[in-house]
C-alpha cells in the first residue's frame, strides 16, 4: 500500500474528544508528497477539505464502547500522508469543492484504506505501524481484524450517506482490493508471467482505491463526466507509480527514505519489481548470475547475503529497468489528465508525477 507518516512530530496536538493525539493538517503534508500548489486558493480549499476529514474520521470511528472507540482510532490518530483524501480534495477542484458531500465521500476511502491496514498488519504479524505498535501486537490479532470489519462497516454507512452509486462504488473497489490480496497471497499461477501478476496485483491492492479516491473528488464536487474518468484513470496509474516507486526505495536508498529500513523486501523475501526483474534476467556476466541465484534462496536473513544482494540489485540493470517502468507509468499518469482543463489543480496533479520520476532517479 501507498502509506507512510509524514507529519513533523511537533504537528500533533490533543483535540478534545480525539482520544489523544489530532493530526494537524498543513502544507508540508504536500511537499512530503512531491504536491505543488501554486494557488493560495486551491492550496487554501484543499488544506480546508483535509482539515475537515480530519475532524470527520474521529468522529466518524467513535463507538458507545471506549475500547471500541480506542482501537478504532489507533491508526487514525497516528497520522499518514491521507494521500486518499488528498485526491478526493484535488479531483473536486474540477466542480465545486465545497459540496457538503466532498469530505464525507474522504472519510469513506481513508477508513477503507485504514480498514485494510488492520487486516495487513495480521497477514504480515507487523509488530509496526506509522512509527507506533501495530494493534495486533498491541492488543490481538483477532481484536485488529474486528476493528478493521468495524472501519469497513463505518465505512458503508457513510457512503450509503452519499447514494446508492457510492456505495456501489465503495463495495466494487473493495472486491477489487480483496482481489488482489487474495492474487498476492496465492502467487502466480503456473504459466503466468510473474512481472504481470504483480502488476495486477498492485493495480487491485493499491490502484483500485486512489483510482476511486480520485473518482469520488470528481463526483461529489460535480464535475463532467468525462473528467471524472479522466481523474480515475490518472488516479488508478498514479497510484501503481507511487507503490512501484516505493519498491524501487526499498533498493536504491541509502537512508530511510522509504519509510523502513532499505532491504527490508528483500529480508523478508518480497519479490518486488526489481527482484522479479533481476530473477528473469538471462544477462549472462557474473554479476547478473549472481544476483539471480542469491535471490533465488527466498528470504535473505543472512546478513552477508543480504548486503551482497543489496549491493548487486543497486547496480544492476534490473534496477534501471525497474526505473524506466516507474517512469513510464507517471508519464501515462501524466497523459490521463490531458481532458481536464489546465490551471493550478490540474498542474498540482501533475508535479505528483514528476515527483515519482525524480525521487526514483
Amino acid at each position: 500500500m501507498v502509506d507512510g507518516v509524514v507529519n513533523p512530530a511537533g504537528e500533533r496536538s490533543g483535540a478534545p474528544g480525539s482520544g489523544g493525539r489530532r493530526t494537524r493538517v498543513s502544507t508540508s503534508q504536500f511537499g512530503a508528497l512531491g504536491l505543488y500548489l501554486a494557488d493560495p486558493r486551491v492550496e487554501a480549499s484543499v488544506l480546508g477539505l483535509l482539515e475537515g476529514v480530519e475532524t470527520e474520521l474521529r468522529a466518524s470511528v467513535a463507538s458507545a464502547d471506549p475500547f471500541v472507540t480506542e482501537a478504532a482510532r489507533h491508526l487514525v490518530e497516528a497520522g499518514g500522508k491521507r494521500f486518499r483524501p488528498l485526491l478526493v480534495a484535488l479531483g473536486a477542484q474540477f466542480g465545486d469543492p465545497t459540496s457538503a458531500q466532498v469530505v464525507p465521500a474522504a472519510v469513506v476511502m481513508e477508513l477503507t484504506h485504514l480498514a485494510t491496514l488492520y487486516h495487513d498488519d495480521v497477514m504480515d504479524e507487523a509488530a509496526v505501524r506509522r512509527g507506533a505498535p501495530s494493534a495486533n501486537s498491541r492488543w490481538t490479532n483477532s481484536v485488529a481484524i474486528l476493528v478493521g470489519d468495524y472501519l469497513f462497516a463505518r465505512a458503508a454507512d457513510i457512503a450509503a450517506d452519499l447514494g446508492i452509486e457510492a456505495v456501489r462504488l465503495q463495495a466494487r473497489t473493495f472486491a477489487r482490493l480483496v482481489h488482489g490480496q487474495i492474487a498476492e497471497t496465492v502467487g502466480p499461477r503456473p504459466g503466468d508471467d510473474p512481472v504481470a501478476h504483480y502488476l495486477d496485483v498492485i493495480a487491485g491492492k493499491t490502484g483500485s482505491l486512489i483510482a476511486t479516491s480520485a473518482r469520488f473528488g470528481g463526483m461529489f464536487g460535480g464535475a463532467s463526466a468525462e473528467h471524472i474518468e479522466a481523474l480515475a484513470g490518472y488516479g488508478e496509474t498514479i497510484g501503481v507509480a507511487f507503490q512501484l516507486s516505493d519498491d524501487l526505495l526499498d533498493i536504491a536508498s541509502e537512508s530511510v527514505e522509504s519509510g523502513k529500513t532499505p532491504g527490508t523486501d528483500l529480508r523478508e523475501g518480497v519479490p518486488t519489481l526489481p527482484v522479479l526483474y533481476a530473477l528473469g534476467s538471462d544477462d549472462a556476466d557474473a554479476a547478473s548470475a549472481r544476483l539471480r541465484e542469491i535471490l533465488a534462496t527466498g528470504p535473505l536473513t543472512d546478513d552477508d547475503l543480504h548486503a551482497e544482494a543489496l549491493g548487486l540489485l543497486r547496480e544492476s540493470p534490473a534496477l534501471k529497468r525497474a526505473r524506466e517502468t516507474v517512469r513510464s507509468y507517471a508519464e501515462d499518469a501524466r497523459e490521463q489528465l490531458a481532458p481536464l482543463p489546465a490551471g493550478p489543480a490540474r498542474r498540482a496533479l501533475e508535479s505528483l508525477c514528476d515527483y515519482i520520476a525524480d525521487r526514483t532517479s
